[in-house]
């Protein structure tokens, strides 16, 4: 029976290990798929490569779809990796440099951080294109990059990349140079200004300096995009621009020229379709008279330049798609001319001190062709113009504008972002709100109830309409926009009981309710818990919400639960071809009461973690799971009746600035973890029952003694009470109640996983149970290396 017994396992171990070496030519079968024409070794080579990084961020599926060979011999000749596929050190005797017959290479937007750039790129002789942008290199770029004698396009931009002007003048085939976003310092050689090919030079945001001599003849030049913007040329360099007269695209943008710019230079570049003069002072004069750049220039910059009036010359750019004089000095109006320029799309004026439109209101802008419009932090006054028939974007963020919002908004179909936040609008809300993609109005006047009109598969992702004068209840249609991610309606005159509904929501992660009329419960019984699995911001405070909290009130909030790194800016990309490098970045502001203190926060959706429940009519304990909220930044419970003891769980929250329980009932002492908090930088547990010692962190003993006023029992700094002076010593608990205790915490923090973790760890003991009795050892050596593989 033994014998039959092992036989079976032995046969079933075999069908096993088949199975699983069958599901791993699958697999890479399904990585090869379309390498049909590559020889084995080189897709060997490839996955070499692949398995010299960690590539968990990779997307296995398509790591072979950027790779073309060869249909004759079979090699490699295009590789082009995903983005954020590898991370990890690029070393030099990377099997990537065995890949001789590479015609393009493109390794951009991986992470090879703390990598310098292998000499081994110049052993790939036939590389025709190479492209190492924004993967963290650093260093010199090695000599040997001088023997690609074949290459066209060379791009090494967005790095941090260090030395003088790499030696590329060898590469007299060399299309397309980029070497922005990094480090460079010195001259540019003038040997550069003489290849035959080159078309596209990219140098901006990095330190080059002085000017570059100019070859005796431009007239076989094809430079047409320039690129110098960010750096430190002297003024001596727009005379040796001016020469180019090919050029068709040129950014001159802050090279912190110290004399103002003559537009007279740019009248010989009659090609010229694109300039970038932004951060430069021009000269009046320029200004004044009538423009002396070609008739067909599509896209002009000049922000940040000093500009004391409306340019008069932009009149007679007829073929003007982009025009941006934001911060600037302009005052009064903005001319009628200005929206009857025929091809006009993008239009920034914002951050200047213009007061008003000339022309009919219901006429100035409705005939435009004007697509993006930023009118922001000016001065305008009165009502708003009904906006151009094919706006996207409007952005009127911190003006004086005043009366309705115009019904015409809702008539526009391809509105996506309506930004009028911090002006005077009265009257109600647009009833079209889920036509738009970001709302925001913010601090105005607006009156009424929020519509209940939210359709299935609305757009909206961002509504923002706190500080107004909004009644009702939160229109539970919401429920219907499942994108979702920002919503604000605080400080309004709302009365409802809390949105236990919006937990349907799967991408919400800033919800903020503080001053209105809120009331009832945070844990009724038939709702069960939160839940709302993207939240990383809420704010109730200052309403009438009451009861108490469950010790596991805190288990389900899963974003709260790990630490976040993302950046949380949101754009909007502007999709017209011609301009893709276009547009609009917008960030999210909240008010939130921080280290004390109410004020504005930007970047909220991923970098901050905050929860406010202050100023509401909470009691009972405070619950221990709060600890289980490792990416909580901020963390504001004061003005409630908690009582009981602070939880011990809160020196978990590592990443904790800012920590609020004033103005409760609490009592005990206060944790000895809180002084372990390296970044708590506020704290404030006055009036309140506590007693004992102060924990004597650095972060503690610093903070202002009103922090702890209000406790009588309390003792040591920074409070001028010393410990010393009590003459009865505190209790010390019992050893077996200090046991007990520690073990109430320890099943309250492991609660959360029991359930889920209990069942496979039993599964896992009973499989590694059967496989240990019988030690088939031939089994054991080859599960053994794939088991570290993939460890």
């Amino acid at each position: 029976m033994m014998t039959m017994s092992c036989l079976r396992l032995h046969f079933l171990s075999v069908k096993l290990l088949c199975f699983a070496f069958a599901s791993s030519i699958l697999m890479i079968d399904a990585l090869v798929v379309g390498l049909s024409t590559c020889h084995p070794d080189q897709i060997q080579a490839l996955m070499q490569f692949k398995n010299e990084f960690d590539s968990r961020g990779c997307n296995h599926s398509e790591y072979f779809n950027g790779v073309r060979c060869n249909n004759t011999t079979g090699a490699v000749t295009k590789l082009q990796l995903p983005s954020g596929c590898l991370n990890g050190i690029l070393k030099a005797n990377s099997s990537l440099f065995g890949l001789h017959q590479l015609r393009s290479l493109d390794l951009s937007h991986n992470n090879f951080t703390s990598s310098s750039l292998p000499s081994g790129f110049g052993n790939l002789n036939k590389l025709k294109v190479l492209s190492l942008s924004s993967n963290g290199f650093t260093g010199q770029v090695p000599s040997s990059f001088s023997n690609l004698s074949m290459l066209t396009d060379l791009n090494i931009s967005q790095n941090e990349l260090i030395g003088s002007f790499p030696h590329v003048w060898n590469l007299t085939k060399l299309s397309v140079l980029d070497l922005s976003h990094n480090h460079f310092t010195g001259t540019i050689p003038s040997s550069l200004l003489s290849m035959p090919f080159l078309s596209y030079l990219e140098l901006s945001e990095n330190h080059f300096t002085g000017s570059f001599e100019v070859p005796n003849s431009t007239s076989s030049s094809r430079l047409e995009t320039l690129y110098l913007g960010h750096n430190h040329f002297d003024g001596q360099i727009l005379e040796a621009v001016s020469k180019f007269i090919t050029l068709k695209d040129l950014d001159l943008s802050y090279l912190n020229i110290s004399y103002p710019i003559d537009l007279n230079l740019f009248s010989s570049l009659e090609s010229l379709l694109s300039v970038d003069l932004s951060g430069n002072s021009i000269s009046a004069a320029s200004l004044r008279s009538y423009s002396y750049f070609p008739l067909n220039m599509e896209r002009l910059v000049l922000s940040g330049c000093d500009i004391g009036q409306f340019p008069n010359f932009l009149k007679t750019l007829h073929n003007l798609e982009l025009i941006d004089i934001s911060h600037n000095k302009i005052k009064g109006k903005v001319p009628k001319w200005f929206w009857t320029l025929p091809h006009l799309l993008v239009v920034r004026v914002a951050d200047n001190s213009l007061n008003g439109f000339e022309g009919s209101l219901a006429e100035v802008l409705v005939n435009s062709s004007v697509q993006i419009l930023s009118l922001a932090s000016n001065n305008f006054k009165g009502p708003f113009p009904d906006p151009p028939r094919f706006i996207n974007l409007l952005n009127a963020r911190n003006n004086s504008f005043t009366g309705n919002i115009p019904l015409s908004t809702c008539n526009r179909s391809s509105f996506k972002l309506l930004i009028l936040s911090y002006n005077n609008f009265t009257g109600p809300i647009p009833q079209c709100l889920s036509n738009f993609r970001i709302v925001k109005l913010r601090k105005n006047n607006l009156e009424g109830s929020i519509p209940d009109m939210f359709y299935v598969g609305a757009s909206i992702q961002t509504l923002d309409i706190g500080y107004n004068q909004l009644a009702g209840q939160l229109p539970r249609s919401l429920v219907n926009c499942s994108r979702l991610q920002f919503l604000s309606v605080d400080n309004n005159i709302i009365k409802d009981t809390f949105p236990f509904w919006l937990k349907v929501l799967p991408n919400l992660q800033v919800l903020t309710l503080s001053s209105n009329k809120f009331y009832g419960p945070m844990s009724p019984y038939d709702q069960g818990p939160l839940g709302i699995p993207e939240l990383r911001i809420l704010d109730i405070s200052h309403n009438n919400f009451g009861g108490s909290l469950p010790a596991s009130y805190f288990m389900n909030w899963e974003a709260l639960s790990l630490k976040m790194n993302e950046d949380g800016s949101l754009y909007m990309v502007y999709n017209k071809e011609a301009y893709k490098n276009v547009y609009y970045i917008y960030e999210d502001v909240i008010d939130l009461q921080n280290k004390g203190l109410f004020m504005e926060q930007v970047k909220v959706l991923t970098l901050y973690g905050a929860i406010d429940f202050s100023g509401n009519r909470f009691e009972g304990n405070i619950p221990e799971s709060i600890g289980l909220l490792k990416a909580l930044i901020s963390l504001n419970l004061s003005n409630n009746a908690f009582t009981g003891q602070i939880p011990l769980s809160l020196e978990n929250l590592t990443d904790l600035e800012s920590l609020d329980l004033s103005r409760n009932k609490l009592s005990g002492t206060i944790p000895n973890g809180l002084g372990s908090l390296s970044f708590l930088a506020y704290i404030n547990v006055s009036q309140n029952q506590l007693k004992g010692d102060i924990p004597q962190g650095t972060q503690i003993i610093g903070q202002a003694k009103s922090s702890f006023d209000g406790n009588a029992g309390l003792c040591g700094l920074p409070l001028e009470q010393s410990c010393f002076e009590y003459s009865v010593p505190a209790m010390q608990p019992k050893q077996e109640d200090k046991e007990e205790e520690e073990e109430e915490d320890e099943v309250l923090n492991w609660k959360a996983v029991a359930i889920g973790f209990v069942p496979g760890v039993l599964f896992g003991l009973a499989i590694v149970k059967l496989i240990a009795s019988y030690k088939p050892e031939w089994l054991a050596k080859i599960i053994g290396p794939e088991k570290r593989k993939h460890r």
